[in-house]
């Protein structure tokens, strides 16, 4: 449900809608659109925009591009891998399941360590200067 209520808010007219204005759209429960508009927040997709003589609040994306707010300004791979550790902490020593969760947790830091340098490259690309 965040993923298509992302893409509900993307393809907009004005990157920007109602909670019901999205229930309608998707066809889903207020509810499921409360779920989903609350995780958007918290990852820093969206924020809620107060209309003033309005008691409905508009979910509109941020100024900024959706790839600089959710990559660039995102501690999203820190905190996964941050989970990932902890769980591995559970596991027995040595075992293929805390290995795996161990790389895990190295991919997303990996992630985390190469995304600025890639988003530097999609700004060059989007404005037509190509690779470096």
């Amino acid at each position: 449900m965040p993923a298509r209520t992302l893409l509900a808010l993307v393809s907009s007219e004005t990157g920007g809608l109602t909670a019901a204005e999205l229930g309608e759209r998707l066809g889903a429960s207020a509810a499921a659109v409360s779920g989903a508009v609350r995780y958007l927040q918290t990852v820093g997709f969206v924020h809620r925009v107060s209309q003033p003589g309005s008691r409905r609040d508009l979910y509109a994306l941020h100024e900024d591009e959706w790839y600089v707010v959710s990559m660039r300004n995102s501690p999203i791979y820190e905190k996964l891998a941050s989970l990932t550790d902890a769980t591995a902490d559970t596991l027995p020593e040595g075992s293929a399941a805390r290995a795996r969760v161990a790389d895990m947790a190295r991919f997303y830091r990996f992630l985390n360590s190469r995304m600025p340098a890639l988003l530097d490259d999609w700004e060059r690309e989007r404005s037509g200067e190509g690779p470096p």
